[in-house]
């Protein structure tokens, strides 16, 4: 094992416990395809699932893993009218599972998001019955402060980029505080407690993954 990925595993089991003071399930995997077994664990036969959008998920091959199975999934972007973006998310928030990563994760165990729409972290916040959360050893941050910091500077711009969108951050590469119609940056969550034991469960991975 090489030093980085033992400090990984150490510094996991710090946040583990933390999260356990927190109400929240934590785990660790060495890599992405171990996490996404272990994600597939959860999920029992003809489960409905959703998920909020996040490049990790992609990276970990959960989309590929979800298609063609006996579970029923509510993809946002299949809706083709507001009407019909309404009534999926009606079915999104009653979901058995809703798979998302996180922005930023502290060392005492608080996660923090920021969010455009706010679909995602609704959903973190209530609804779906269980919500796993897959977010890679690079988003861990000293504080509260530090992660925000980190995702309007270092996951926004390229997030922004990603998703085709003239922001100032994606032409600068740094946050710039703006308040366009574009903006991701609208909504943000620091989750410190989930007052229903283990319904947020975190999956953290000893690699860099997503922004």
């Amino acid at each position: 094992m090489t030093p980085k990925k033992t400090y990984y595993e150490n510094l996991s089991d710090t946040l583990i416990e933390r999260f356990n003071k927190r109400g929240i399930e934590g785990y660790y995997c060495n890599d992405k395809e171990e996490a996404l077994l272990m994600a597939k664990r959860f999920l029992t036969p003809g489960c409905s699932i959703s998920w909020g959008g996040s490049e990790t998920l992609n990276e970990i091959g959960l989309f590929e893993a979800l298609k063609d199975s006996d579970y029923i999934l509510y993809d946002r972007h299949q809706a083709k009218t507001p009407e019909e973006s309404l009534q999926l998310y009606g079915k999104i928030v009653t979901c058995d599972y809703f798979f998302m990563s996180s922005n930023a994760i502290s060392l005492d165990g608080q996660l923090i998001n920021i969010d455009g729409k706010g679909n995602r972290v609704a959903c973190l916040i209530a609804g779906p019955k269980n919500v796993i959360i897959i977010a890679g050893m690079n988003k861990i941050v000293t504080d509260v402060d530090s992660g925000i910091e980190r995702v309007r500077n270092m996951a926004s711009p390229p997030n922004n980029i990603r998703l085709g969108r003239n922001t100032p951050c994606a032409q600068l590469g740094r946050c710039a505080n703006c308040l366009v119609d574009d903006c991701i940056c609208c909504q943000i969550v620091i989750t410190r407690k989930s007052n229903i034991p283990g319904r947020i469960k975190v999956i953290l991975v000893g690699e860099e993954l997503g922004y």
